[in-house]
This record gives C-alpha cells, structure tokens and sequence, in this order.
C-alpha cells in the first residue's frame, strides 16, 4: 500500500512524472490474445526483419511528400503530417524479409517510404496469390491494427526498404495526446482500406 502511495504523491509534485498513456483501445492485449502465439510485437518483427535505424529527419521529410501526392491523405496538412513524428519508428530492412505473415495476430502497421514490398496471400488449397506490390507511401498492416483480428496476408521486402512503423502501445498514447491527429488519420485510413478491399475483392473473385 505504501509503495503506491508514495507513487502517486511522487507524481502529484512532479518528481516522478506519470506515463502518457490513453485508453487501451488498439493493443487487444486481454488474457486470450496475450497468451496467442500468433500474436507478434513490433521489436520481435524488428529483429527477425534486421530492422535497421533510419532518421527520423529524413523519414518525416519522404512521408510529408508521399502522402501530399496521395489523393486521400493529401487531405492531410504538412503541418498535421508532421505531428506524427512524435508517434511513428523509422527503420530500414533488407530484401526478402517478412515483414508480416499471414493469420498471426499484429500490433503494428508499416508505411513504405522506399523499395518495393509483395503482398500474397495462400489460398486454402495452397495456391500462393500475389495480390498486389505496395509503392511507396502505401500502409500495410492498418486492419489488424483497428480491429485486433488476424493478418489477411504476407507482406514481404523486396528490396531493400525504409519504413515507418506506427505500434498499437502509440496509437494509444496518440489517442490520450492528440485525438484530433487520431480522428483524422483513422477516417482516411478507412478510405484507404475500403478501396483496397475492392480491389482484393474483385482480384480474388476472379481466382475463384
């Protein structure tokens, strides 16, 4: 009991300042999905992937073009762009690494900045389906990010890339700290992913 309070008291003076944290709305981290071996966090990928550092300077800098140019997150301003440097991992990765894996369960999503990186996806009967080849400026990984379920395909380097990462721990804190920056990002992220669903749909549709 007295541990906590000194805490507390600690905090309350300034001495001990308490951690920035929101609600615990995107790390779907309850007592099932914790124990899931599906379930991978960013620095586990990050090893496995030889993630590299990338400065932060630079990767705001690519971003802020890439999304002007976008016709959906050109609606953002630089300036709101730019916000997001307090929240975002900028990393490096060589070819042919796996950034995400089909079925598991993620806690983070990419942004490719440069290279090239293969979506595919394994059908039921074992078919490998090269859905699509994320350019630049693309978001990977967004929907289990949001909804906590399981990833519906691969994404794979290849070629040597630069990356900005966007955990579900800093979606969190980005919901306690700027929740306009949140409302934005989340109503463009759900354009993009609604055109991206169409065009899965159809490319699928036609395999069947």
């Amino acid at each position: 009991m007295m541990k906590p309070l000194l805490q507390r008291l600690r905090q309350a003076v300034g001495l001990d300042p308490a951690p920035v944290t929101g609600p615990d709305l995107f790390t779907h981290a309850g007592p099932v999905a914790a124990q899931d071996s599906r379930r991978v966090l960013w620095p586990q990928r990050a090893q496995e992937v030889s993630a590299g550092p990338l400065s932060p300077a630079k990767g705001m800098k690519v971003l802020t073009t890439l999304w002007g140019a976008d016709r959906h997150m050109g609606l953002l301003t630089p300036q709101t762009v730019g916000r997001l440097k307090n929240f975002l991992h900028f990393v490096t990765v060589p070819p042919d690494q796996e950034l995400i894996r089909q079925d598991e369960l993620g806690d983070f999503m990419v942004i490719l900045l440069s290279g090239r990186v293969a979506v595919e996806r394994t059908q039921s009967w074992g078919e490998r389906l090269r859905l699509a080849e994320a350019v630049p400026g693309e978001m990977l990984g967004e929907m289990s990010l949001l909804d906590g379920g399981s990833r519906f395909s691969a994404c794979i380097t290849r070629s040597d890339c630069e990356l900005a990462v966007l955990t579900a721990e800093q979606m969190n804190r980005m919901v306690a700290v700027d929740a306009g920056l949140v409302g934005c990002l989340m109503t463009l992220l759900a354009r993009k992913m609604s055109l991206r669903l169409r065009v899965v749909g159809a490319r699928l549709s036609d395999r069947v």
